[in-house]
């Protein structure tokens, strides 16, 4: 019965991951396909460029909710006497991760979905909310600074096994969330190689946090 709720669990797990929330909100709200314009890829960020700052905002939220809720998973089998509190983290990690699978590799759209960042971060919000929110000012002020989404996620990504292992207040027991922190790193290093050989050759589209008026 125990692997049976594990697998179940994967498995919504993977299909919540897979949802397409640039996708389907773009074509509900503005008869859009995100796919269709700007860079072409299906996530926050794209919608961004395409729809404007408030639909980008609420995909990138959406897409945030399903890493929380699917990392979350682990703690109703834990409530439930599934697992063992002992092992909530490693649960934590996994239904995570199989979340950000669903959204890179999503089942609704050919198995071609975004670069995972939004979801990434609920899942990290789930796991360690502290150390989450101080990559999320590290994004911001790397993104005002550079103006680079992309530059900005590898650098926010790259600071959470970084204050894992480094910051005295946020080291952790669990030298398993530290080698997930550095695997979350060259996942977006991995999802990102297009971005980073435009930030090269000086192609990459700047993100404007605060625009000037006119």
């Amino acid at each position: 019965m125990t692997v049976l709720f594990i697998a179940l669990g994967l498995i919504i797990a993977y299909f919540m991951g897979s949802i397409p929330t640039a996708i389907w909100f773009g074509r509900a709200v503005y008869n859009t396909d995100v796919r269709q314009h700007g860079s072409g890829n299906p996530g926050a960020t794209n919608t961004f460029r395409v729809l404007g700052t408030r639909a980008g905002t609420i995909v990138m939220l959406g897409d945030f909710i399903k890493g929380l809720l699917a990392t979350s998973i682990a703690t109703l089998l834990m409530h439930g006497n599934i697992i063992t509190p002992a092992n909530l983290v490693t649960y934590k990690l996994i239904f995570g991760v199989v979340a950000v699978v669903g959204h890179i590799f999503s089942a609704f759209i050919n198995f071609k979905g975004g670069k995972g960042v939004a979801t990434l971060l609920g899942m990290m919000i789930a796991i360690h909310y502290e150390v989450a929110i101080v990559c999320i000012l590290v994004f911001l002020i790397s993104l005002l600074i550079t103006k680079y989404v992309s530059l900005s996620s590898i650098i926010g990504a790259l600071s959470f096994p970084c204050m894992l292992v480094f910051i005295p207040r946020f080291k952790t027991s669990e030298p398993l969330l530290i080698i997930f922190g550095f695997f979350l790193f060259v996942v977006i290093v991995w999802t990102h190689n297009k971005n980073i050989k435009r930030l090269l050759s000086g192609d990459e589209n700047k993100t404007h946090l605060i625009k000037r008026k006119n």
